[in-house]
């Protein structure tokens, strides 16, 4: 078969023009890219500007800054900077703000429900607990459920376990269930109807109000979280008798919040970088609570003479019995809530046992090292 010079050449031509075409577009995928720029989102914690909480925000935020190389870059602002700590959820879900930084229990007032992420005893679960129920027991699926059963326009992530909270400052120490008597008290969540089956008069405040509340006399006595929160707070200028251990937020944590529609935009591997800088910032989280609670703890007897007490057993068992009457009562108004106590305590029966049966108590090691009949260490 013989081939013209006629067709060689326009051969060339057509290879020529198909390879020319080709380039321009390799050359300009990049610039498309590069017109589009990062992706910027503007947040809101539900914390003051020195809490270590809204710093716990700007860690979540820099690690995602970090990992996505820039191309998404989250600014977290303080409570109160565009909407009150309260309205969060709403900013969110009509998109005034792209994200935001807080806890579940602050939405209380929008589907009671949701404060079972966190406010309560967790039955016999920690923090870290429940958050293994929300990843693998079903609790992200119920969530998603809850969240969409009142038109929330939102992806949540709950993350960052955070330890046993006090049950409160006071005037003074708090020795039986009868001390709560008409004390005026501010807590928020589940935890609302469990102290005002107390007897307490209860007043739900954002963090960033509650010390001066207390000093202007609108509170007696008020929880908020722990040691280096209450300390930068201020809660030791109105109070020296801060009361340890309950069972009223005995495993809450944190949750990460987006605006859904904002969200569902991004690119998959943006997402896939969201989930496991969640994860990544909750454990970091976890970790420096261990270090700062533990250097204020000190500091608070040291340096603010604040002095401690544990809350006596009866008042604990009090708290626990009151809770399963007010679970009952809402499980009874809001099937949602039921199905998500029966889920919690599945899981819980199965954990706790695993846990109980497993894990060594401390105390032990902690007398033998650091007790007072502890021998002197060289």
């Amino acid at each position: 078969m013989t081939t013209s010079k006629k067709d060689t050449t326009s051969s060339r031509r057509r290879f020529l023009k198909t390879a020319a075409a080709g380039a321009a577009a390799t050359v300009a995928a990049p610039t498309i890219v590069s017109a589009q720029g990062p992706i910027s989102m503007r947040w809101q914690s539900t914390w003051p500007s020195k809490d270590i909480f809204h710093e716990y925000a700007l860690d979540f935020a820099k690690k995602v800054n970090d990992m996505t190389g820039g191309d998404l870059k989250i600014e977290v602002l303080p409570a109160g900077a565009v909407v009150p700590a309260f309205g969060l959820l709403d900013a969110v879900s009509k998109g005034t703000l792209d994200g935001g930084h807080g806890v579940l229990v602050y939405h209380y007032g929008k589907q009671t429900a949701l404060a079972l992420w966190g406010s309560g005893p967790g039955y016999a679960m920690d923090a870290n607990m429940l958050l293994a129920w929300h990843k693998y027991g079903g609790g992200k699926e119920l969530l998603a459920k809850l969240y969409a059963s009142i038109g929330a326009n939102v992806v949540s992530f709950p993350y960052g376990p955070m330890p046993t909270q006090p049950l409160g400052w006071f005037k003074k120490p708090i020795t039986k269930a009868e001390d709560f008597q008409g004390v005026k008290f501010r807590t928020v969540g589940i935890s609302i109807d469990v102290f005002t089956g107390l007897g307490a008069a209860v007043n739900a405040l954002p963090g960033g109000e509650i010390v001066s509340a207390m000093d202007r006399g609108l509170l007696d006595a008020a929880e908020f979280n722990n040691a280096t929160s209450d300390r930068i707070l201020g809660f030791a200028d109105v109070s020296k008798v801060c009361m340890l251990q309950s069972y009223h937020q005995n495993a809450e944590q944190f949750e990460i919040m987006f605006n859904k529609t904002k969200y569902d935009a991004l690119p998959e591997k943006m997402k896939a970088i969201i989930a496991n800088a969640t994860e990544a910032a909750g454990q970091d989280m976890a970790w420096k609570a261990i270090d700062r609670y533990s250097k204020d703890y000190e500091e608070l007897q040291t340096k603010d003479k604040v002095k401690f007490y544990k809350t006596p057993d009866a008042i604990l068992q009090k708290q626990l019995d009151i809770y399963d009457q007010v679970v009952e009562k809402k499980s009874a108004e809001n099937p949602l809530f039921k199905e998500i106590v029966a889920s919690q305590l599945a899981f819980a029966k199965r954990a706790t046992q695993w846990e109980q049966d497993t894990v060594v108590n401390r105390r032990m090691a902690y007398n033998h090292y650091f007790g007072p009949n502890a021998k002197k260490k060289t």
